[in-house]
């Protein structure tokens, strides 16, 4: 079955299903930072700012005390992730979710992470006949053989395959992964791109101050990379490009954010570089502008969150066509795209870039307009279009369900 790119539109539904009940389940939500955290952020804010009452299920974090949170959320139990301690993985909560969902039913159940907790949604919500769509969010069938466990790679697609299956329909940010997935036996996709916030990620914010604490003058270019510091996103190939880039540009700066299992191992190959750990969404703002050149060298993203952001900040970007950047770059227009796994030029490239003062202003403005046109209002509305599908579809199925069997019993 090809995936569903039909544009959705809100306005066409019906009026009658203005307002919705919606329990949202992820296994990870701000204060833990990490795309799959801060995109949904968005989409919650984005349905609660568009009059749906939403129920954030969710494991319990260390504080749990947010400007966004509602007395509806409701916090399980959860337990660290192995090499990431400061993420929580829910545990199954059949026995609080099924009450719960039969006290207060919500109109539609929409599972963002597809772990315990998420099964555990999953089967309640089947049980008590609740409609429900999910998101595919995180490679974790790609992430296995960077941790030399490539062979739970086709058990773990086998997984996913079975828990998407069972929803209405399951949410995917590029037509390339749609495909992708399809091919692999994933029915009922419908793609729904990511936004980025233009407001906060704003070429505006750059600081020369900040540059000066680089060690940077306001003409060298800076180099900089956002996202964990794991085997997965493929950052030595994004060192040793840096370091050939060096040779043509000595006064070249590097700069990576973010933390992660490989961060020794990183200082030791580029002792040079500076690593600023984790930010806070307004530092990580002000990085992202004060920088120049963008280079992510990840082929492992479901999408890449950080590649809209670093377009909205203004930078020359350099990635693999895949993912966000394939959707959102024209090579050599907004930004450089590499054919997968071709690492040779990706180190050619990001000299090419290094060296043109030029091609970088011109990529900058461009990457910025391009942008632009993804708004988180018009996302936030496409994903309710799809939500008020779903919960239309249940209902009819469930009235021809109803209507074989009072023929069958006739």
């Amino acid at each position: 079955m090809k995936p569903d790119t039909t544009d959705l539109l809100v306005e066409n539904l019906p009026a009658a299903q203005t307002h919705l009940r919606i329990a949202v389940v992820t296994e990870t939500y701000p204060p833990e930072i990490n795309g799959v955290a801060l995109t949904l952020q968005r989409v919650v804010l984005g349905l609660r700012e568009r009059g749906h009452d939403v129920q954030l299920v969710r494991p319990r974090q260390g504080g749990d005390v947010r400007p966004d949170s509602k007395d509806g959320d409701v916090l399980l139990r959860g337990m660290a992730i192995p090499r990431y301690p400061h993420l929580q993985l829910g545990l199954p909560s059949r026995r609080q979710l099924q009450p719960l969902w039969t006290l207060q039913r919500p109109d539609l159940v929409h599972i963002a992470t597809e772990g315990p907790l998420g099964w555990s949604a999953l089967r309640v919500a089947r049980k008590l006949r609740i409609p429900v769509t999910s998101d595919f969010r995180t490679n974790f069938h790609a992430y296995s053989s960077h941790y030399g466990m490539g062979w739970l790679s086709k058990p773990i697609m086998a997984y996913l395959r079975r828990f998407h299956n069972q929803t209405l329909t399951t949410m995917v940010p590029t037509r390339g992964l749609a495909d992708r997935l399809a091919a692999a036996g994933f029915e009922r996709l419908q793609v729904v791109a990511r936004g980025v916030d233009t407001t906060l990620f704003d070429p505006a914010l750059r600081s020369e101050e900040l540059r000066a604490r680089w060690g940077v003058q306001p003409d060298t270019p800076v180099l900089l990379c956002v996202g964990r510091l794991a085997k997965e996103k493929n950052l030595p190939l994004l060192i040793r490009a840096y370091a050939q880039a060096r040779l043509l540009r000595p006064d070249l700066k590097l700069v990576l954010v973010g933390d992660g299992p490989q961060r020794a191992e990183l200082q030791a190959l580029a002792p040079d570089a500076l690593y600023t750990g984790a930010l806070d969404r307004v530092a990580l703002a002000q990085h992202y502008a004060s920088a120049d050149i963008f280079g992510f060298p990840s082929q492992t993203e479901t999408f890449g969150n950080v590649v809209l952001e670093a377009m909205a900040s203004g930078l020359a970007v350099l990635a693999y066509d895949y993912a966000a950047a394939s959707e959102n770059i024209t090579h050599g227009v907004n930004g450089l795209l590499v054919a997968m796994d071709d690492e040779e030029s990706f180190v050619r490239q990001l000299a090419e870039l290094v060296q043109s003062d030029g091609l970088r202003a011109r990529l900058r403005a461009e990457a910025r307009a391009s942008a632009r046109l993804n708004d988180w209002g018009g996302i936030v509305a496409q994903i309710e279009s799809v939500m008020k599908l779903a919960i239309s579809g249940h209902h009819s199925g469930d009235g021809q369900r109803r209507s074989i069997a009072a023929q069958q019993m006739a």
